[in-house]
């Protein structure tokens, strides 16, 4: 069957890698740490570079200095349209925990150093140049394809999507989403599987606050609130959670038993063999954090408050727990259950003040871009295959599936084996080997192609 993209459009490969890392490594050295942000810093350069394409863009922005930016190359309307999203913002940085200036966009031995590098700036700028590639090609569309540069994605989300899909959704309304979430997974330079993200885990942070009396260090107090709060974190973190699957999660390991060695393969054909999962969880646990995390509702840890000097008894102490909910998870049946974990009426749960994602049921893999994906797959990397995945983070596709677009997370080349040493996503020293980010943009120009130009 001859299929899109197989349309042969010319496109020089070595001068748009050239180009590509340019544009990279620009957004790179934009200082967007969120908080404050400062996105419309991002958003200017990405301006002037759609404005001498005369690519057709506009600014949409709750303050000025937050801006998101949308551009559209229109087709025919005989279909709806495509998003390329990527996020302008990124997370702070510890600069004393940094072995090179985190926004200076070094590029050592092959790979880019950066915040931002993964997450997200390399979606922003393959976006960028899909669209200047489609209008200098001239490429005939039937649906119009918009790049959607937003703000806010890490942990602000009202001054981008949420602030996109309330009051400018007609600017942004489509059938199909390409985004963050996904990654084409390598062991050293073979590609074993492309993840596409169909679906995510819900981000629903709580507060353990524990109460008790104030007064002096040198007399101990039963309900002094330190001792009561280190218990609670202590019996929520010994708490395994239920293990449960759904439709995205057996997919994944039921491919992951077609390509991987034996003894790895029998844990993940058997992991919900009631014989066999606790040993394969446990082993999961030690040395498969990420398999481990996809089983289950997860809740870590992540910040403890208490107290003010070495000689005062606080009345209160504070603790955040990061709870990656499963999709269908019952919230109210799960606070119960910790409730009766904790077990101990001095300690209050809260939710976490903030915006929470939506939940929305997974993006299919019966589409014709999930199908455009899998072709993109097979022509690059013939030898791996493609596996939906649940993305154990948060991205803001979430307000997308959740308003009725398929949603899909994609991503650059990883080598597992080198990542385990760092330099991932909101990690010191984040970083991507340059040709990573060239194969992830002639990933996404391939499906692209494929959905969005006229047959």
């Amino acid at each position: 069957m001859l299929t899109a993209y197989a349309r042969d459009y010319r496109v020089d490969w070595r001068a748009v890698d050239r180009e590509l890392l340019e544009h990279y490594r620009a957004l790179l050295r934009i200082d967007t740490s969120n908080p404050p942000g400062n996105e419309t810093r991002a958003v200017n350069y990405l301006a002037r570079v759609l404005e001498r394409e005369h690519i057709p863009w506009q600014t949409l922005a709750l303050a000025p200095d937050r801006a998101n930016l949308v551009a559209r190359l229109k087709g025919n309307g005989s279909r709806r349209p495509v998003i390329l999203l990527g996020h302008t913002d990124v997370v702070g940085v510890d600069r004393d925990k940094w072995r090179v200036d985190p926004f200076a966009a070094i590029l050592r031995d092959g790979w880019i150093l950066g915040r931002g590098t993964i997450d997200d700036k390399s979606h922003v700028a393959v976006s960028l140049m899909a669209m200047i590639l489609l209008h200098r090609l001239n490429v005939p569309l039937d649906r119009d394809v918009i790049f959607l540069a937003e703000a806010g994605e890490e942990g602000t989300t009202q001054w981008g999507i949420d602030y996109l899909v309330r009051q400018h959704w007609d600017q942004i309304a489509a059938e199909f989403a390409l985004a963050e979430g996904g990654q084409i997974a390598a062991h050293g330079t073979t590609v074993r599987c492309v993840e596409i993200a169909t679906t995510e885990k819900l981000v629903r942070p709580m507060r353990l606050i524990a109460h008790g009396t104030s007064g002096h260090g040198s007399q101990p107090r039963p309900d002094n609130p330190i001792v009561h709060l280190a218990a609670a974190i202590s019996r929520v973190s010994r708490w395994q959670t239920p293990m449960r699957l759904n439709e995205t999660t057996r997919a994944w390991f039921a491919g992951l038993a077609k390509i991987s060695p034996p003894e790895d393969a029998f844990r993940y054909a058997h992991v919900a063999d009631p014989e066999r999962t606790a040993s394969i969880q446990r082993y999961f646990a030690e040395h498969e954090i990420a398999n481990y995390a996809i089983l289950r509702t997860s809740i870590v840890p992540t910040v403890i408050r208490g107290g003010f000097r070495a000689n005062v008894i606080p009345a209160e102490a504070e603790a955040v727990l990061d709870i990656r909910a499963l999709p269908d998870e019952d919230m109210n049946r799960f606070l119960g259950d910790l409730r009766r974990i904790i077990a101990d009426s001095s300690v209050e749960i809260k939710p976490l003040d903030g915006a929470a994602r939506p939940a929305a049921p997974p993006s299919r893999v019966d589409t014709e871009m999930f199908h455009a994906l899998e072709h993109a797959q097979k022509k690059l990397f013939p030898e791996s295959i493609m596996l939906p995945a649940m993305c154990t983070g948060a991205t803001d596709l979430a307000q997308l599936r959740a308003k009725g677009v398929q949603g899909y997370g994609y991503g650059p080349v990883v080598d597992e084996m080198a990542s385990e040493a760092g330099g991932g996503p909101h990690s010191d020293d984040e970083r991507l080997r340059e040709d990573s980010l060239y194969k992830m943009a002639e990933f996404l120009w391939l499906a692209l192609t494929e959905v969005a130009a006229s047959k």
